[in-house]
């Protein structure tokens, strides 16, 4: 818990005895253990039902949480009903770094809530214990507890310095003596120096500009040797992940230490079709001043002979496509508030004369509070002949990947996924989703793994309108600022779509022309 003494910039790791279900944040029974990493929703779950516990059953229960930070590695256990014995099996055992929630000097506690229902928690007994080398140094002055004894230290101050005002010291005619000596001097210094000064004032005027700090938030250009010191060398270890753009890594800045994910273009991308260097500095710097809640901000760049890299802030709880496809179940009301906040970052993108030209799952992310925000962004187009054609198709292409997105938050599942393992064969996301329609099967597409705990009316007016995204442009498709209205205004009536799927002119699994992503003009015979 914080007051306004503290920054609103905080981490947390919880583990969670939870019992009261909250769908809206992905609760899937009110009998569970969550691990929370600086978010309210549980990263992992672990239905303790299914190791014989009841955690409001009204008995004693025991419980074991270990981190090993050398190895990366949490186990939780769980003990049975009053029973003291350590149980030799965890109920949860899994790899996880926690080096992004943690700082040097935090706290170590307890939080308990229950909403609006009435529950009795009782801590009987508990332990902390670390094994790590202690070493004897005092926390920063910059703290919450910090702040508010300064604020009170000042206070007295101020009361201590008004009572001492009354009071004439004995050197006090000293201290005039000297005070006058030393302002004859100043003055004479003063008189000798002014016509240097006057010389040399346009001179210091420019020295002065370039030393100013500048403000902490502005995009700004990093040397190489910082952008390299930051990712330890870009280290294999600091992968991110990585596209036909380039790697991402993530890194440190600074003495703070403050975490960026750092885009390092390749090579190879840099010199296809002879790509435009410049221009692709200009829009990084030009997208850098962009600022909406939906959008990820740029920290700054590097260009150093033949490098080009983008920093971006870091976010805690990574890409979309992870939470989708993974072990993982997002629940239909996170699901559609990603859908609506990735639609609210591409329209805003969009009255700015801009566009994405990099829409997929794995550009969209969550941060601390599971807000999406959208990252990663395409910049240029490769090849010299792509100038003619990206004011005309980006903005569209962008909204008819987003419609695609649309379709993956729905079902739970990749574009493009290999029908059996081993086998060479595909299943397209977007044809199993049109053929659902034209056999009136659309409910097929909801991910499965939701349960019951779903709106189906909304999901598949959702779906319907990841659907109107991927029409012929010229024949339906809507633009972002039309999707936002049909999302964020349920009651709106929807335009009709076809029957059948019309001619797609930029389906994402074609061969690569150069169009802002994947695009090329394919027909369904």
């Amino acid at each position: 818990m914080l007051n306004d003494a503290c920054e609103n910039d905080y981490k947390a790791v919880a583990v969670e005895f939870d019992t009261r279900m909250n769908p809206e944040f992905g609760d899937p029974n009110d009998n569970h253990v969550g691990i929370n990493l600086g978010s309210i929703v549980s990263t992992k779950i672990i239905n303790v039902s299914d190791v014989g516990v009841s955690l409001k059953d009204g008995f004693v229960h025991h419980a074991w949480i270990h981190y090993d930070g050398p190895r990366k590695r949490m186990d939780v256990r769980l003990g049975l009903p009053n029973d003291e014995v350590y149980p030799s099996k965890p109920i949860f055992s899994e790899l996880m770094d926690l080096s992004p929630y943690l700082n040097e000097y935090m706290f170590v506690g307890f939080s308990a809530s229950t909403g609006n229902h009435t529950q009795i928690h009782n801590i009987l007994s508990w332990n902390f214990t670390s094994t790590s080398q202690a070493f004897l140094r005092y926390p920063s002055s910059e703290t919450c507890q910090g702040k508010i004894l300064l604020q009170n230290t000042t206070e007295t101050t101020e009361v201590t310095d008004k009572s001492n005002r009354n009071k004439t010291p004995r050197s006090f005619l000293i201290f005039v003596a000297s005070v006058v000596l030393a302002l004859a001097v100043l003055i004479g210094f003063y008189f000798i120096s002014k016509h240097r000064k006057s010389a040399s004032k346009s001179k210091t005027s420019i020295e002065d500009e370039i030393h100013r700090p500048r403000p902490p938030n502005k995009p700004r250009r990093f040397s190489f040797s910082a952008i390299s010191s930051a990712t330890r060398s870009f280290s294999e270890i600091e992968i991110l992940g990585s596209d036909i753009r380039g790697v991402y890594y993530r890194g440190r800045l600074g003495t703070n230490g403050s975490q960026v994910a750092v885009k390092r273009f390749s090579a190879q991308f840099l010199s296809t079709h002879g790509s435009d260097k410049k221009r692709l500095l200009k829009e990084i710097k030009v997208i850098s001043h962009v600022r909406h809640p939906n959008l990820l901000p740029i920290r700054g760049w590097c260009q150093d002979n033949n490098e080009i890299i983008a920093v971006y802030d870091f976010v805690p709880n990574g890409s979309l496509d992870k939470w989708l496809f993974g072990a993982g179940v997002l629940p239909w009301t996170r699901r559609f508030k990603v859908i609506k906040d990735v639609a609210d970052g591409l329209s805003f993108l969009h009255t700015k004369q801009l566009a994405h030209k990099n829409m997929k799952c794995s550009s969209v992310f969550l941060d601390v509070s599971f807000r999406a925000v959208l990252g990663d962004f395409g910049f240029i187009l490769m090849g010299a002949e792509s100038k003619q054609f990206e004011s005309i198709v980006c903005n569209s292409a962008d909204v008819f990947e987003f419609g695609v997105i649309v379709l993956e938050v729905i079902g739970g599942r990749p574009r493009v996924e290999e029908v059996e393992e081993g086998r060479s064969e595909e299943r397209n996301l977007l044809d199993f989703a049109w053929n659902l329609h034209e056999t009136n099967e659309k409910v097929k597409l909801v991910d499965r793994r939701m349960g019951s705990l779903i709106n189906l009316e909304q999901a598949i007016r959702v779906m319907e309108i990841g659907l109107l995204c991927t029409l012929n442009e010229n024949k339906g498709r809507p633009s972002m600022e039309e999707v936002v209205e049909l999302l964020h205004n349920m009651e709106k009536p929807l335009p009709e779509l076809p029957r059948t799927r019309p001619v797609a002119l930029f389906p994402y699994n074609s061969a690569n022309t150069g169009l802002c992503n994947n695009y090329s003009c394919t027909l369904k015979l």
